[in-house]
């Protein structure tokens, strides 16, 4: 069975949308650009090294279908690896090795087939589905020191209550934490410090 391995860039109050700069309309785009340093750079590099099978939601794969063909020194081997695409109406991916799912389903059977992780880089729908449908098995969050108030959560309403093991973390120099959680089971009441 394989592995689903969630990797977002979040602020304290779980905002995801629009981290890297103003799309989608979201008035505090690009709200990680002042948290970016040297550190940081050094973690989202070793998350994506080697590149693994990517399982990406339709804006995500389209955003990278159009930019790494042309710069896979950015993230080398990003072209060659399998590449899938979740989306009811894409017929014919144009980027080399991408096969398309149509939804949760064809999820669950990829996960339950034999291969290796499967990582997902932003992609917030698909991420949130993926929550709610307990299908994640260890999350790389970089968490940054800000509080928006607004915006798409990661855990967003219809995520199921769950446990997660903290597996390792650090803090960057700008305060950004990276912390890297693994699924520990069902999440259970009141059994805290007993």
């Amino acid at each position: 069975m394989r592995k689903i391995v969630v990797g977002s860039f979040v602020t304290l109050d779980g905002v995801m949308q629009a981290a890297g700069g103003p799309e989608e309309g979201f008035p505090y785009g690009g709200w990680s650009a002042p948290y970016y340093d040297e550190a940081l750079d050094k973690i989202a590099e070793s998350q994506k090294q080697p590149a693994r099978e990517l399982l990406l939601g339709r804006k995500t794969f389209e955003l990278f279908a159009s930019f790494f063909p042309e710069h896979e020194d950015i993230w080398p081997g990003v072209n060659a690896v399998t590449k899938y695409v979740v989306s009811s109406t894409l017929e014919t991916p144009e980027w080399s090795n991408s096969v398309v799912l149509r939804g949760v389903d064809d999820i669950k059977a990829l996960k339950q087939s034999e291969g290796g992780e499967l990582q997902v880089h932003g992609s917030g729908k698909l991420a949130q589905a993926l929550l709610q449908h307990d299908l994640v098995d260890e999350l790389w969050l970089l968490i940054h020191p800000v509080v928006l108030g607004t915006g798409t959560r990661l855990f967003a309403d219809g995520t199921i209550p769950a446990a997660f093991r903290l597996i390792e973390s650090t803090a960057t120099p700008s305060g950004v934490i990276a912390a890297h959680y693994q699924r520990a089971g069902d999440l259970q009441i009141g059994t805290m410090g007993a």
